[in-house]
């Protein structure tokens, strides 16, 4: 109907022309005559009222209006005077007393009065709430993105009210993204020019040193040239980090996976790692439950994930302290917890520890053997557990130490 506006003034023309002379034959039993002559002229006056009816939407009348306010009045205006025409005319041609049609019109004026002062009444309260829709998308526009309407009713206007407020929920959630984002990127560029400006300036000062001749002692050529090596293999594994990083955050991460024993896993990276743990003092155990194999995995990946949480383990673990990574079953999944002893982390530092670049107060300090950490081992451990549809988590209070736990699905997740 909403495609011909014609035809649906005509169709409501004719339901109103065969009401009414259902009613009247019902009512009244006039004769046939006089029921054509009514016929003829109902018809007359609904073409008439449907052509000007017409040629008023087709000359876009609502537009000529400064505010829909007046195009509701005059709406109704149009409407009482049609009616009032129609009852008029109709009463001259029935030829009724003097009488009754000052009566007649006398209660016509009286109705369409009345249906002015409603109508007028009905275009404020839909203007008004036109208005407050307006002025709240002002309001959003100008960035008070908080902004939400009260939406009264099931009508229309309500709906859009809703619509509305859905609106700017989403657009505050994506401000408050892009704000949390931006602060995000503003940390990660602070964290990359820091870790890349300190090796580099400490490369360069070695260097510089060496080849003006400054020192000349071969024993201490050989230290500076080693210390510049580990400052190379820092920046090459920061590199390689935020690759990894990378390809993460943009969904890029290929995976490979397969059924594969997380004991033997398990059993590897301990053997790789027990050199540096002897170094430090710290002991290395293992516990893996009979019931946990074989693990769908990737298995390169969940040995980054290993390696990453024993390295941030030894870190933290005093001399004489013990890390043990204990994997069992549990429903529909495995568990692995990564627990050292001595070291806790603070409760202030918990809701953070797996973002990207975030370290601890102490976290700037050189190793005593020349470790410096990038602060991303965490966060690609998070992302690559996530990657197997896990999670990851950290628990840290006294006497116990702290343990970092992950899970992954034992079934293959879509």
């Amino acid at each position: 109907m909403k495609r011909f506006p014609l035809l649906l003034i005509l169709l409501s023309m004719g339901l109103a022309l065969a009401l009414a002379l259902l009613f009247i034959t019902l009512r009244l039993q006039p004769p046939a005559r006089d029921v054509e002559l009514l016929v003829i002229f109902m018809s007359a006056s609904g073409v008439v009222t449907v052509g000007v009816t017409y040629m008023l939407y087709r000359s876009g009348l609502a537009l000529w209006f400064p505010s829909l306010r007046w195009s509701l009045w005059a709406m109704v205006i149009f409407t009482v005077a049609l009616v009032f025409f129609n009852v008029w005319v109709t009463a001259q041609l029935m030829f009724i007393s003097e009488h009754d049609l000052v009566l007649t019109v006398a209660l016509l004026v009286f109705a369409g009065l009345t249906a002015l002062a409603f109508g007028l009444y009905i275009a404020n309260t839909l203007t008004d709430r036109i208005c407050q829709l307006s002025q709240a998308a002002e309001q959003v526009a100008q960035g008070q993105l908080d902004t939400r309407l009260t939406a009264h009713g099931n009508d229309e206007l309500a709906q859009l009210a809703q619509t509305f407020n859905w609106m700017a929920n989403s657009l505050e959630t994506m401000d408050r993204q892009k704000r949390q984002f931006d602060e995000s990127r503003r940390t990660l560029i602070a964290g990359i020019s820091h870790d890349l400006r300190t090796p580099l300036t400490s490369i360069r000062v070695m260097l510089e040193a060496i080849s003006d001749g400054v020192v000349t002692d071969p024993d201490t050529v050989t230290q500076y040239m080693g210390r510049s090596l580990a400052e190379l293999r820092h920046l090459s594994q920061l590199i390689d980090d935020l690759f990894e990083l990378a390809r993460l955050d943009a969904g890029q991460l290929e995976i490979c996976f397969d059924s594969a024993s997380l004991t033997d896993l398990i059993s590897d990276v301990l053997s790789n790692m027990r050199p540096q743990a002897s170094q430090r003092q710290v002991t290395l155990n293992g516990t893996v439950t009979p019931d946990v194999d074989p693990v769908h995995m990737a298995p390169d990946k969940i040995q980054r994930v290993l390696v990453n949480l024993l390295d941030n383990a030894l870190r933290y673990t005093p001399p004489e302290g013990q890390i043990t990574i204990r994997a069992t079953r549990e429903a529909q999944h495995v568990r692995v917890d990564v627990h050292n002893t001595g070291s806790v982390i603070a409760p202030t530092h918990v809701p953070h520890i797996f973002n990207t670049f975030y370290r601890g107060d102490d976290s700037r300090v050189r190793d005593d053997d020349g470790h410096r950490g990038t602060g991303l081992g965490l966060a690609i451990a998070r992302g690559f557990v996530e990657a197997h549809h896990g999670r990851i988590w950290v628990e840290s209070e006294q006497p116990t130490g702290t343990t970092f736990c992950f899970t992954l699905p034992l079934a293959q997740t879509a």
